[in-house]
């Protein structure tokens, strides 16, 4: 019983939780990069099969299923980018998040149907998807880049040390030329 009192201790507790949280990031990084090479090898095969096809087309519907399987590997990449930050920096990178998911919704745009004009609620939501992401990412870099001059204005005015404090002695000084 004392030994799991002392397991749910709030620091040893976290510690648990942390360690749990990135074996899990782990091993989804392991499976997304299994996953995206497979995906990245099939592509490869099928691309280069149908350029060899004389009947293959490849204006129109054709290009537009290449780049829709193009673009579902860069979101992967981008997917498998976000784990791997998330393992360096133990933060989940909010921008790469939100570049991530503009280029799942420009995606989608761009593998639309022929005939998406005709749902119109369909084009003015991913509109709506597309201005909202990106206010939101503009939002978060401008408060980044907000952070950095702080930090860079607070390092310059921060409060003087003495010549002793930054590691000048006051003897090589009387010592030097005279």
């Amino acid at each position: 019983m004392r030994r799991l009192q002392r397991i749910f201790q709030d620091t040893i507790f976290l510690r648990l939780i942390d360690q749990g949280e990135r074996l899990v990031a782990k091993l989804l990084a392991v499976m997304l990069f299994l996953v995206l090479l497979v995906a990245a090898l099939k592509f490869t095969f099928e691309v280069v099969v149908q350029l060899f096809d004389p009947n293959r087309r490849w204006v129109g519907e054709g290009l537009i299923a290449v780049l829709g399987d193009l673009l579902n590997l860069l979101i992967a990449i981008e997917v498998l980018q976000n784990i791997t930050s998330y393992l360096r920096r133990h933060v989940v990178q909010i921008e790469l998040v939100l570049l991530t998911a503009i280029t799942a919704v420009a995606r989608k745009v761009i593998v639309l149907p022929p005939n998406a004009e005709n749902k119109p609620a369909l084009v003015v939501g991913l509109g709506l998807a597309v201005l909202c992401l990106a206010a939101a990412f503009w939002m978060v870099r401008r408060a980044n880049e907000q952070d950095v001059i702080e930090r860079e204005t607070a390092s310059r005015t921060g409060p003087a040390r003495s010549f002793q404090e930054a590691g000048h002695s006051s003897a090589a000084g009387a010592a030097g030329p005279h």
